[in-house]
């Protein structure tokens, strides 16, 4: 190319205000319905962790009138080791709703994220 020649001349891209405004719209729309169901699945998993809170407060409280009524230590170490076994239950059930919530929370954003927000089907 010699300095006499002109660069070559690129299209400019055609710039229209309500197209940029229209996409701005589509994703805050998409924002708002990952949040929204974001936020279901939260105020799920803290509706089951309420109920297990209360779960824990009644076997306290079952464990302390069991103790309290005890006559005998093996009546002691019996009304313990049933709270005991409850318990490990309980936190079995705990980390299997744990693991299913944190699925169904990254199943959520990774459906998001790689369709563009759109719900299957849309």
């Amino acid at each position: 190319m010699s300095p006499n020649d002109s660069p070559p001349k690129w299209p400019l891209p055609s710039f229209n205000p309500t197209d940029f405004a229209m996409l701005g719209k589509e994703n805050a729309e998409k924002l708002m319905d990952m949040q929204k169901e974001l936020s279901k699945l939260v105020e799920q998993a803290n509706t089951d962790w309420l109920a297990r809170l209360e779960m824990e407060r009644n076997l306290a409280a079952e464990l302390g009138e069991k103790l309290s009524s005890a006559k005998t230590l093996p009546d002691a170490a019996k009304a313990y080791q049933e709270w005991m076994a409850r318990r490990m239950e309980a936190m079995t059930k705990d980390s299997q709703k744990f693991l299913a919530d944190s699925q169904k929370f990254v199943s959520s954003m990774t459906r998001f994220l790689s369709a563009g927000g759109r719900s299957p089907g849309t």
